[in-house]
């Protein structure tokens, strides 16, 4: 899940990112974050579903839900679903089941971003197309069969919680260019966050922060894929 879709309970503000220069040629592949690039999110809806189960109103839950270390750690493989449940109902302060929990949790997926899968499509026929998700075995677990169908077009998915680090790391991005052998000024990296994009620049990638497809789109204009 996108750390830009949980303040005030739905979704960050976006930020200027350094605009790259692009051109026909320049890229070897194509690097997408998931969340809010290829799968839209929608947090308010998990805490609908737990709200729900929990006999409260949606708004008792949103300032009780952070993104605290359990929460990363989470996400980088460091403690498992049952831990991460545990954790997840005492900072709620409701007794709900890890069924009912997980149900929540994977409500949060809307489903394709308007218009992305004619895009992918379109690039994968020219460049390989790889994927760089912060995210937990739960959402992992959902998303791979759910969307099996856009998900086709990348050559690899990179997973924070099966590589162990998350973005904006500076591990996170090197793994990708170690695991793809693409050097990095040839890689072009698609974020919705203004940080995991800044991160990326700041490691050589050339990376574009994405608010719709559209911009995505516009990209492969440029990048004449």
């Amino acid at each position: 899940m996108s750390e830009g879709q949980v303040a005030d309970g739905v979704r960050l503000r976006y930020s200027g990112a350094m605009t790259p220069q692009l051109s026909p040629g320049c890229a070897d592949a194509l690097l997408f974050d998931l969340g809010r690039v290829v799968l839209d999110l929608d947090f308010g809806r998990v805490l609908t579903v737990w709200a729900g189960h929990a006999g409260c109103a949606p708004s008792d839950l949103v300032e009780r839900f952070v993104l605290d270390d359990d929460y990363h750690r989470h996400e980088c493989g460091a403690l498992d679903e049952a831990g991460f449940f545990d954790s997840l109902r005492r900072r709620l302060g409701v007794p709900l089941s890890d069924a009912q929990l997980l149900q929540g949790w994977n409500a949060v997926f809307v489903g394709e971003m308007a218009g992305i899968e004619p895009q992918l499509a379109r690039a994968a026929r020219q460049v390989p197309l790889y994927a760089l998700s912060n995210t937990n075995p739960a959402h992992a677990a959902h998303f791979t069969t759910t969307y099996r169908s856009v998900l086709r077009h990348f050559r690899k998915v990179f997973l924070s919680s099966q590589i162990g680090h998350r973005k904006p790391s500076a591990a996170a991005y090197q793994h990708v260019i170690a695991a793809t052998g693409i050097a990095p000024s040839r890689l072009v990296f698609f974020d919705d966050l203004l940080e995991n994009v800044q991160a990326a620049q700041s490691h050589g990638l050339i990376a574009i922060q994405v608010k719709d497809s559209t911009d995505v789109a516009r990209t492969l204009d440029l990048l004449g894929l």
